[in-house]
């Protein structure tokens, strides 16, 4: 199960590592297009305004269509074989989906207790997919199809037709396969998801009022989740799917930004939601403390050393949010102090929220920047409280942690006993002297060389896929692995293991990285 867990997550990673970038253009799009902002420049008809609005269209097209990147993502990440075909099967499979749908309520609304007839979006419980107004399935309806699709394409992609059907084989097979069994799938869907899209009407009601304890207790199990991997199904079904609103927290903020910067309401009226997008405050001032504390426990003959290792794991996650590189450096020395973390990461953000604040802080300093740029003229005061509790739990960060650091001497980077650590020199090792690369700064092949190497040899992978720090993958011989020294020797930050399912945390190179590996394995 773990195994299965672990490559779905990393597949629903594909699509999520082009948002925070569309975020931003987003963001910064709003801000240069709010009249309040920057003046009469930004008047409809100027050359600033056709220019800013272009930018703006163009980056939303991705939060636009959610649904249709996660089939295109997750058919790429789990497909077994030939992902390029399978990621076209799956968007045309997809669009079957959506038109017979289309079809079926467009002429019989009545009969599955809809009223087609109806705008998309807010209530109506209908969407607009490429074009094609449907009902709004959002993700859930994306990922089951993907899944469907997958499983087609696994299955009869490479099935022998004869001769003579030759031309139906492959991908042709698989979509026809497709078109027959999306019609039973959209009649069903048809009569099952406007009662389903009650119920989660009703849970979107609930988390609205859930106040103060149900956002700091999201918060918590956001982080506390993170070693397993499975923190991905914690926060993505609230930032991309219907958990709190009907197209996902992500596109309502970007959608309703200037509604929100132009209104003198506390934000928390205006965006009670978003109390389930702050978690990313644990990203930029808890790391920030941890960090801090981190530095000033290490041992003095150290000091230098330990501030090389920690300052550009710490960087990475106050700007980016990438945090896992920064974490896993004590969370295996030390769990109890990881818990400290996400109960820390729990109380703050609660402590925030009943403060009136609420935005979209998912990511690191970069996306903060945009939300509060965007925003600054009427929320500054809310904006600078914010800061300033976070700076407080910073604090908070850096006194416990080195409290506990001290009192118990957890062996954290900077407090080894010794200066080296005793490892076995690999081939990659011996290449890597005689190119004269033997620290820090190994290329994407020299990485996946050493990591291939330590996890058995191409021939005991059986699966490989990423997410955003993380390789993830299934081996069949767990003996075959090299220890976490070994790994942490050859540029890992940590190495997380049960039985068969792997995760080598390396960083936001891990894309690279992976490509080298799978590269590396095919040529076997």
């Amino acid at each position: 199960m773990m195994q299965k867990l672990q490559r779905f997550g990393g597949a629903m990673f594909i699509p999520v590592m082009i948002m925070p970038a569309m975020g931003l253009l987003l963001g910064l799009s709003n801000t240069l297009l709010n009249q309040q902002m920057v003046g009469n420049i930004a008047a409809e008809g100027t050359v600033w305004y056709i220019f800013w609005r272009m930018i703006l269209d163009g980056s939303y097209v991705v939060f636009q269509n959610i649904p249709l990147l996660f089939v295109i993502g997750l058919s790429i990440g789990l497909a077994k074989k030939s992902k390029s075909r399978a990621a076209l099967e799956a968007f045309v499979i997809y669009m079957f989906f959506n038109v017979f749908i289309n079809s079926l309520l467009s002429s019989s609304g009545s009969v599955f207790g809809v009223d087609f007839s109806q705008d998309v979006g807010g209530y109506s419980g209908l969407a607009s997919i490429a074009g094609i107004k449907t009902l709004d399935t959002s993700m859930v309806g994306a990922l089951a199809i993907a899944g469907i699709a997958i499983w087609l394409h696994d299955r009869f992609y490479d099935k022998k037709l004869p001769d003579i059907l030759a031309v139906f084989q492959g991908s042709a097979l698989v979509t026809i396969l497709g078109f027959l069994i999306m019609i039973p799938v959209a009649i069903l869907t048809c009569f099952v998801w406007p009662h389903i899209q009650e119920w989660i009407f009703s849970l979107q009601g609930i988390l609205k009022t859930s106040g103060v304890i149900g956002v700091g207790l999201y918060s918590f199990l956001e982080r506390i989740l993170i070693p397993t991997g499975l923190h991905h199904f914690i926060w993505q079904p609230f930032a991309y799917g219907p958990a709190a609103v009907n197209e996902g927290l992500l596109t309502y903020w970007f959608t309703n930004v200037a509604d929100f910067a132009n209104s003198t309401k506390s934000m928390t009226e205006l965006f009670p939601q978003g109390g389930f997008m702050m978690f990313g405050n644990s990203k930029v001032f808890g790391s920030l403390g941890i960090a801090i504390a981190l530095i000033i426990a290490s041992r003095p003959e150290k000091r230098k050393q330990t501030i090389g290792l920690i300052l550009p794991v710490a960087l990475t996650a106050v700007v980016t949010g990438i945090t896992e590189p920064l974490e896993f450096t004590f969370l295996f020395i030390a769990p109890y102090l990881f818990l400290v973390h996400a109960v820390l990461s729990g109380l703050m953000t609660a402590i925030m929220y009943a403060f009136g604040i609420s935005g979209n802080f998912i990511y690191g300093l970069l996306d903060f920047s945009i939300t509060w740029a965007s925003t600054w003229q009427n929320h500054w005061g809310t904006w600078l409280l914010q800061i300033g509790i976070g700076l407080l739990f910073t604090c908070i960060y850096v006194v416990l942690f080195r409290y506990l650091i001290i009192k118990f001497n957890i062996l954290t980077p900077g407090r080894e006993l010794d200066d080296v650590e005793s490892k076995l020199f690999t081939k990659a090792d011996y290449k890597e002297k005689k190119s004269g690369n033997t620290g820090g700064d190994r290329s994407f092949d020299q990485l996946a060389e050493n990591f291939l190497a330590d996890l058995g040899g191409a021939e005991n992978i059986q699966d490989i896929t990423n997410c955003a720090t993380r390789l993830r993958v299934t081996v069949k011989d767990p003996e075959k692995l090299s220890s976490e020294q070994g790994f942490r020797a050859h540029g890992a930050h940590g190495l997380v293991k049960n039985k068969q399912a792997v995760q080598v945390i390396v960083g936001l190179s891990v894309g690279q990285v992976r490509d080298k590996m799978e590269g590396l394995i095919n040529s076997k």
